[in-house]
């Protein structure tokens, strides 16, 4: 009988902390039967609403720990605040000595990403770790990274994203050879700054584990013409942002143009089923949880203003992660881009510059 995944769970996190995490949990234990879980937090909160969801009571266990980190809190304070005694430092923690499969939080991102990178530390090989979203698209959904780990990536860095990125592919969406794009502002080898064209040309060879189709522009990645978007992550958290602020404005544009007079409300309740249909395929709940690509260890960030069920979403994406040992092939990936091109080595500062 296979050992149950065990999650780790920052019960603190979040605009709601337990009253976000426990509803949350509890979808998913009924997803996932067999799951356990580990809630990190002050007890005397979580205990009474733990106490309201008997399914998730059966296969939870609650370890206290006194600090919660604020959403306010620089990445530096919250290390020195929270190091050892924080919610999200124990959960992370579990991940490193082998109490959980992975962890999951909805708590402060700068805070978080630097806890993971203190405790867990990078595969050998990578030298930044990166932020993926899950992405919809016309096709179907992709993987977008980096949204915001590290801003201004050189072109070795560029490489490691889209190993990482081709390996989160190929653990959530089942495909054996996923599609890799790089973002520029053109497709033509000549455009774009040094540090993409350089990645580009590295990408290219034909001994690296992924499918490099080449450089792939803004609109590419709504189309989802490829399953992996690789781009830095001052670029790739402004695409981000403008796309969910695109989608609130068009929304908002539509309810008043459908409301503006007694015809357009008819035309509505006729299309109130295909309207519906949208709305479920770009619910950004079912695309909830952003990855930790590049450590030793899974840990999933949840929105921190979402809610039950875009927490179960995360929760999701952490699960299929761990089963299918996400880590383990981002390991073999870029253990083949260091025989090749060399362990962490930067490019030239003529390149790089």
């Amino acid at each position: 009988m296979s050992k149950p995944l065990i999650i780790a769970l920052d019960a603190m996190g979040g605009d709601l902390g337990p009253e976000l995490v426990i509803p949350g949990a509890d979808i998913a234990a009924e997803r996932h039967p067999g799951i356990r879980f580990l809630l990190f937090g002050q007890k005397e909160r979580i205990a009474p609403i733990l106490a309201k969801h008997p399914r998730l009571a059966a296969c939870a266990e609650i370890r206290h720990a006194s600090v919660a980190i604020a959403m306010t809190d620089k990445p530096s304070q919250a290390l020195r605040r929270g190091r050892y005694e924080s919610s999200m430092w124990h959960a992370i923690e579990a991940v490193k000595t082998g109490q959980a499969d992975a962890a999951v939080s909805a708590g402060n991102t700068g805070a978080l990403m630097a806890m993971a990178k203190f405790v867990l530390r990078t595969v050998p090989g990578i030298s930044r770790p990166a932020i993926a979203a899950i992405w919809p698209t016309l096709r179907s959904d992709s993987i977008v990274l980096d949204v915001g780990a590290t801003i201004g990536a050189d072109a070795m860095q560029l490489v490691e994203f889209a190993l990482m990125g081709e390996a989160m592919a190929r653990c959530l969406f089942g495909l054996e050879r996923p599609t890799v794009g790089l973002l520029n502002i053109g497709v033509e080898e000549v455009k774009g700054v040094e540090q993409v064209k350089e990645a580009g040309r590295l990408l290219r060879d034909p001994n690296l584990p992924l499918e490099y189709v080449g450089f792939i522009e803004g609109d590419d990645i709504g189309k989802g013409t490829v399953d992996v978007v690789v781009t830095e992550g001052f670029t790739g958290n402004i695409a981000l942002k403008t796309a969910e602020g695109t989608a609130k404005q068009l929304s908002t544009y539509l309810k008043i143009v459908l409301n503006r007079t007694w015809l357009s409300k008819l035309g509505a309740l006729l299309a109130s089923g295909a309207f519906e249909a949208l709305k479920e395929r770009m619910d950004p709940r079912k695309h909830n949880g952003g990855v930790f690509l590049g450590l030793n260890g899974i840990v999933v960030k949840s929105h921190g203003g979402t809610d039950s069920l875009g927490f179960a979403t995360a929760i999701d994406v952490a699960c299929e992660m761990a089963r299918n040992g996400l880590v383990a092939k981002i390991a073999a990936d870029v253990a083949v881009k260091n025989r090749l091109m060399g362990e962490g080595e930067s490019l030239p500062s003529a390149v790089t510059a």
